[in-house]
């Protein structure tokens, strides 16, 4: 009774994948684009200005909003740079709490800048490495000339602060009710310590806890000292 043979495998080369490999220049620029199709999409909701985005899903639910990171959770995105983009919007609201769409299109541009770069003969690492340069440089900046005390700025403006990050929130119309609670629950976990070997203060986020009741109105949260 004869056998009939299987397909022929070769040997020491290992199994054959029926796919293609693609290196170098398209590849790079393949990715800088599908990033800034990322940013584009986001780009519009920034500012006070912003626009809102309608967006639709299969069932024909609709969500209004112009927050970059819950734009980026309704889209279904499936190029690898790109989910990148995505995941990086989704640490920073984890994080943070604001800026989504800033560092989007940060990323994004610093991407589309380093391309450039790449096709002028420079090589990646030594972009990276400039890249890293520049932000100690930036940070070193900020930390000597733009950083204000919270007992300088004032009550008022750190409540105006608080406003502006929850304008793009479903908040936004009570942000001064929230904006107040906000800056007096910040203010109650302030601690003395050491900031670069002076007398300073801190205030540690993680010691506000947040507890939800549900079936009330927002507008019955209340802060509870203790």
């Amino acid at each position: 009774m004869a056998q009939q043979q299987g397909p022929q495998q070769s040997v020491g080369t290992g199994l054959f994948l029926n796919g293609e490999r693609e290196t170098g220049q398209d590849v790079r620029t393949g990715n800088v684009t599908a990033a800034l199709a990322i940013a584009n999409i986001c780009k519009s909701s920034l500012g006070p200005v912003g626009l809102d985005k309608m967006l639709v899903d299969d069932i024909g639910d609709v969500t209004i909003t112009n927050d970059g990171a819950t734009i980026l959770k309704q889209l279904e995105v499936e190029h690898p740079a790109a989910k990148v983009l995505v995941e990086l919007a989704d640490l920073q609201d984890q994080e943070v709490g604001d800026g989504t769409t800033s560092v989007v299109i940060i990323a994004s541009e610093l991407l589309k800048r380093g391309n450039e770069l790449v096709k002028q003969g420079i090589h990646p690492t030594t972009i990276i490495s400039g890249f890293r340069m520049a932000l100690k440089t930036a940070v070193q900046h900020i930390k000597k000339d733009l950083v204000v005390s919270v007992d300088k700025l004032g009550e008022e403006n750190l409540i105006n602060s608080a406003k502006t990050s929850m304008s793009s929130k479903i908040l936004g119309p009570e942000s001064a009710f929230f904006a107040r609670m906000a800056v007096d629950a910040v203010k109650s976990v302030k601690m003395a310590t050491l900031v670069n070997g002076k007398p300073g203060f801190k205030y540690p986020i993680s010691a506000i806890h947040i507890l939800k009741a549900h079936g009330k109105s927002s507008m019955e949260s209340h802060m509870v000292n203790g």
